[in-house]
């Protein structure tokens, strides 16, 4: 098996997160500013971390349609595949990751200000770890 890398995109920043080798669980890892270093930094975390897949999520609105951050993510993924190509990389709908990633922060007793700087990443370990349980389910 391999590692996976997690990405949440956003306008700021990019919500970060990599499985184990087993890819049963994901980590958070600091998010990354986005900005013209990002792809660098991505290259420097596959390397880093022996990432053999990426992850995008696809941000939609809750009835399902595109808005100017899912042209944001589509744009990423469009150079990820550029960049990191032939390494799977796939696009999955991250709808209420950020919400629910939110709650969680919460619920552990961060305030909306601690929140801030862990939000992006918690989000990005509730994408790939609900990717890594639907491959558990289907194969």
């Amino acid at each position: 098996m391999a590692r996976l890398l997690g990405i949440d995109p956003g306008t700021k920043r990019c919500g970060v997160a990599v499985s184990n080798t087993s890819e049963s669980m994901a980590f958070p890892r600091p998010a990354l500013a986005t900005d013209e270093s990002l792809l660098r930094q991505i290259r420097a975390l596959v390397l880093e971390e022996e990432i053999e897949g990426i992850v995008v999520g696809r941000p939609v609105s809750l009835a399902g349609r595109e808005t100017s951050s899912t042209q944001v993510a589509d744009e990423l993924f469009e150079q990820l595949i550029a960049e990191f190509s032939p390494m799977d990389i796939v696009q999955v709908d991250e709808r209420l990751t950020t919400v629910e990633a939110s709650r969680s922060l919460s619920e552990a007793g961060l305030s909306l200000k601690q929140q801030k700087s862990h939000v992006d990443s918690a989000a990005a370990v509730i994408l790939l770890q609900s990717f890594l349980e639907g491959r558990r389910v289907d194969g």
